[in-house]
C-alpha cells in the first residue's frame, strides 16, 4: 500500500523560499512518477510539477523558473524547492504518485492513484 507524507509547509513572506518534502513508503519508489499539485480555496486542483523515474521534470506555467522539483531515490523522497514566493502560491500542496503515466497524462490530477494528505503553504504580503 502506497503512503505519501508531505512536510515543509508553513507561513512565508513574499519573496521567501520554502522547501516541501514528500516521503513515500510501502512500494518501490523508483518505479513511480511523482508530482506536486496545489489547491487554493474555491479553485480546482492545479498541476505544479512532476518528475519521472529518470528525473525528467516538468512544471506548470505559473511556477516555471521559481520552483524546482527533485527526487532522492535513496530516501524515497521528492522535494519541491519554492523560491520567490507570491501570495498566489498560497494553497494546500499535495504530493501524488503513479506508476503508469506518460507525458501527456501528468498534467491531470485524475490520472494519479496515490495522494498525500497535503501541506498548507501561506504566503503573506
Amino acid at each position: 500500500q502506497v503512503q505519501l507524507v508531505e512536510s515543509g509547509g508553513g507561513l512565508a513572506q513574499v519573496g521567501d523560499s520554502l522547501r516541501l518534502s514528500c516521503v513515500m513508503s510501502g512500494v518501490a519508489f523508483n518505479r513511480y512518477t511523482m508530482a506536486w499539485f496545489r489547491q487554493a480555496p474555491g479553485k480546482e486542483r492545479e498541476f505544479v510539477a512532476a518528475i519521472f523515474r529518470g528525473s525528467n521534470t516538468y512544471y506548470g506555467d505559473s511556477v516555471k523558473g521559481r520552483f524546482t522539483m527533485s527526487r532522492d531515490n535513496s530516501k524515497n523522497t521528492v522535494y519541491l524547492q519554492m523560491n520567490s514566493l507570491k501570495p498566489e502560491d498560497t494553497a494546500i500542496y499535495y504530493c501524488a504518485a503513479d506508476r503508469t503515466l506518460i507525458l501527456s497524462s501528468i498534467w491531470n490530477s485524475r490520472n494519479y492513484d496515490n495522494w498525500g494528505q497535503g501541506t498548507q503553504v501561506t504566503v503573506s504580503s
